[in-house]
């Protein structure tokens, strides 16, 4: 049974409400059937509390929320509660702050379908925490222009969106979009930057003439650039002037004696398990990534779902799924544990789990994201606070997990003075946990209350609206 958090009130002889004027944008009436917390001030009492930089857990902290902005900071002893302030007291829960989602999708594959999933997709990431999300790819690209709009406005209810533009590759099939040659690239750049998409993402089958061409015209237009790779490997992509990189170690092909320039060779994923980490090749690319200052997206929660037997079954995951979802996810995850069947070897996983923690090592960027696509056990949100555990089996602490997670996630999107972590002035997206993330990993999913500009969303009321949903809307 959930517990109705105690509310109280407390006076103060500072601080008054701020004009109306500092209040957030007025939610339309669907938006506020989730929100439970929706005061011009509100205190946040005897909280433990992971700021995303890294810092150990400070405990019986107060965090004042004051027109959508986090206004103190400190131990409870020492910050005085504004006069009025919407009051509670969080003995016994953690606040972090809100995820920051790298490749977080509102479309979501299984084996047998690609959809669009506007209404559940939003909903599932601001229940488990993700307060802000780039698409990294889309399929429907005025789906999610549109579905920013509407939650910017306050009419759904969803996280901050960085929109990224429609795949562009080589020979594309399904919705991507084919550059050939250095005008198409450019061309589909510049039109998707009027557009108001802020980022690009290359894929699998882009030569390097193309790519090139499309990263100086994204540069020229403020527009930044990733990719899910193949054709062109990591250390070429950093060559050209890439911003960041997908997926880490699964899609690097620099270590593939069979590559040939701009050709994605087959079977590159399955040499990955015999790598060495430590050899000439591999440190070399981490070199250039950290010297150009390109980060790294981690998305092992995506990858997780090919390794036989993982991950651990989720009441709550099958429950999202709508009925025939269910169904062919779980025949999917059968077939992948047969013995000779398609997969990722246990081996290989371990290996971009070092790869991972090697180039954080290193001085390198490192965030993070769901990537709800695959086989589709790894839904929104869900999948976020499963790499949040995966992250710590990598070898990561808990608070370097979250940082890679919150702050680490702001940095690469440019905005790390404004959130991402936990201090006066930064903007209010900030976690409710029921528990102790820190010392109890799996406590991540106990979401109570997520704060987007300072408004509480009730976690379980998300959840439960998106019920049997996922894969149909």
């Amino acid at each position: 049974m959930r517990r109705t958090l105690p509310v109280a009130c407390a006076l103060s002889l500072f601080a008054a409400p701020p004009p109306l004027a500092a209040q957030a944008p007025r939610l339309s009436e669907f938006t506020r059937r989730f929100v439970s917390v929706d005061s011009p001030i509100v205190a946040l009492t005897h909280v433990r509390v992971v700021d995303g930089t890294g810092a150990a857990p400070a405990e019986d902290q107060t965090i004042v929320i004051q027109g959508g902005k986090i206004a103190a900071l400190g131990s409870a002893r020492s910050v005085r509660v504004p006069r009025g302030a919407h009051v509670l007291d969080l003995s016994g829960h953690t606040v972090i702050p809100g995820l920051v989602g790298l490749h977080d999708h509102t479309f979501y594959t299984t084996s047998a379908r690609s959809i669009q999933i506007s209404s559940s997709a939003p909903r599932l990431y601001l229940a488990s925490g993700v307060t802000t999300i780039r698409t990294t790819g889309s399929m429907s690209p005025y789906a999610e222009l549109n579905l920013k709009r509407q939650i910017d406005a306050g009419q759904a209810p969803g996280p901050h969106l960085y929109v990224t533009g429609p795949y562009i590759t080589g020979e594309a099939g399904s919705g991507m979009a084919s550059a050939l040659t250095p005008e198409q690239a450019r061309r589909l750049v510049a039109y998707w930057a009027e557009e108001g998409v802020s980022w690009i993402k290359f894929y699998t089958a882009i030569s390097r003439a193309a790519m090139q061409a499309a990263i100086d015209e994204a540069h020229k237009r403020g527009v930044k650039t990733t990719g899910h790779l193949c054709s062109v490997s990591f250390r070429e992509a950093v060559a050209l002037g890439i911003d960041n990189l997908e997926h880490g170690l699964f899609v690097n092909t620099d270590y593939d004696p069979a590559k040939q320039p701009d050709q994605c060779a087959q079977g590159s994923m399955a040499k990955l398990g015999s790598l060495d980490l430590t050899s000439e090749p591999v440190q070399q690319t981490i070199r250039d990534m950290t010297a150009r200052n390109v980060a790294m997206t981690s998305t092992l929660a995506v990858f997780e779902l090919f390794v036989p037997n993982r991950p651990p079954l989720e009441q709550r995951v099958l429950d999202a799924m709508a009925p025939d979802v269910r169904a062919e996810y779980l025949q999917t995850r059968a077939r992948i544990s047969e013995q000779g069947s398609f997969g990722i070897a246990p081996d290989v996983f371990r290996k971009a789990q070092d790869f991972d923690v090697a180039f954080v090592r290193a001085g390198g960027l490192l965030a993070a994201g769901v990537d709800p696509t695959g086989n589709g056990g790894a839904l929104p949100g869900f999948g976020d606070q499963r790499n949040y555990e995966l992250l710590i089996e990598a070898g990561f602490t808990p608070v370097q997990a979250l940082q890679i997670m919150t702050s680490n996630g702001a940095k690469v999107l440019g905005g790390g003075a404004e959130f991402g972590t936990i201090a006066a002035g930064r903007r209010a997206d900030l976690v409710v946990i029921r528990g102790d993330p820190i010392a109890r990993p799996a406590d991540i999913r106990n979401v109570v209350t997520v704060f987007k500009d300072g408004v509480g969303y009730d976690s379980a009321r998300l959840i439960e609206s998106v019920k049997g949903l996922v894969g149909v809307r």
